[in-house]
């Protein structure tokens, strides 16, 4: 049972906002007090529904002493029993604290670890399932850098995507992802073993982390594809070096220079701003190096075996015999199974399991 008294004090809380909302609080306090408001009533929703199932349930198991009501109350109490514990693990899930960059997009990041050229051709292929995914959700994919290898794999690919929900989906991607196949690149028949990064962040504001001019140097220069070949003859790509981390973020998505500024500095305030909450210890934002690591082997969150069609989630020990669906971008079911695991140890944390 969810801890009344908990929920007591959160009414408590919600009713106090209300009322100092509709007495007029100082400017400075409205926005913050509007936020908090705003994510507490539909909790108290879920709590004011769930103690009038209670109550429900107490009144009819009452009426079985009274001859003449006896029928109705055998009628409800089942239907009432059955839906308490579910009404329960709804409020479980409300009283979660909530991940404030769940809701924004996803700057996508992949590069190729151990494994030469096919590493880079995973990486490509990586690139490809997300890029799937993404259309088949209806969300909008935006590739703002890629760096190809002579075989056409990836050396370095950077993406935007954004939609309903996207990095509350795919912030568990995050970490090193390990294929074993025969290459293209094998003459023999070979199964080699390779490896490709991958990091998801949060697409950060302007207001989450403020670019001095005097730190930062904006570069422009030729957009390149594969192989470092120029493929047009327009100074459109965008390079900026953010001198205190030495971080260095380059965007070549179109034709526009303002654009690509604009979305190179997007994804610098994203990369700092992770560095700033890793600083912090921000629960979920993890170290860049545990992230993504050196792209060791050693280090996988994630096995992709092509000879038996199969694809391992080391995480949460779950195994699917799906692969040559999942790289089409069919990946939803290792998404919410990675999501509920993740509930199941926030509500254990919390006290709420």
């Amino acid at each position: 049972m969810v801890p009344l008294d908990k929920l007591a004090l959160i009414t408590e809380r919600f009713e106090y906002l209300e009322a100092r909302l509709s007495s007029g609080a100082p400017p400075a306090e409205i926005a913050r007090l509007s936020r908090e408001y705003s994510d507490l009533k539909p909790v108290v929703a879920e709590i004011a529904a769930y103690r009038q199932a209670l109550t429900d349930l107490a009144d009819a198991e009452a009426m079985l002493a009274d001859p003449d009501l006896r029928a109705l109350a055998e009628d409800e109490i089942p239907t009432l029993r059955a839906r308490i514990p579910q009404m329960e693990q709804a409020l479980r899930l409300a009283l979660l604290p909530r991940d404030a960059a769940d809701a924004r997009p996803a700057i996508l990041e992949i590069r190729p670890g151990t494994g030469g050229e096919e590493a880079a051709l995973f990486a490509g292929d990586l690139l490809r399932m997300y890029q799937r995914h993404a259309e088949q959700q209806g969300w909008q994919f935006d590739l703002l850098e890629l760096s190809q290898s002579d075989l056409g794999g990836v050396k370095e690919a950077t993406a935007r995507i954004s939609g309903e929900g996207v990095f509350a989906r795919l912030k568990y991607e995050s970490g090193v992802h390990r294929v074993q196949r025969v290459p293209a690149t094998e003459n023999q028949g070979r199964i080699h073993t390779s490896a490709a990064t991958v990091a998801v962040l949060p697409e950060a504001e302007e207001v989450d982390f403020e670019l001095k001019s005097d730190e930062v140097r904006i570069e422009v220069c030729r957009s390149s594809g594969a192989g470092g070949q120029g493929v047009n003859t327009t100074d459109s790509a965008v390079q900026v070096l953010h001198i205190p981390t030495g971080t260095i973020v380059r965007c070549q998505d179109g034709r526009s220079q303002i654009k690509n500024k604009e979305k190179a500095l997007s994804i610098l305030r994203s990369r700092l701003l992770e560095k700033k909450q890793q600083e912090e210890a921000a629960k979920y934002s993890a170290n860049r190096k545990s992230l993504i690591g050196g792209g060791g082997r050693e280090e996988k969150i994630r096995t992709y075996n092509y000879p038996q069609n199969r694809v391992t989630d080391h995480r949460i020990e779950l195994t699917l015999y799906n692969l040559d669906q999942f790289v089409e971008g069919r990946i939803t079911d290792m998404l919410q199974a990675l999501l509920a695991s993740d509930l199941k140890e926030r509500l254990a944390e919390a006290g709420l399991n």
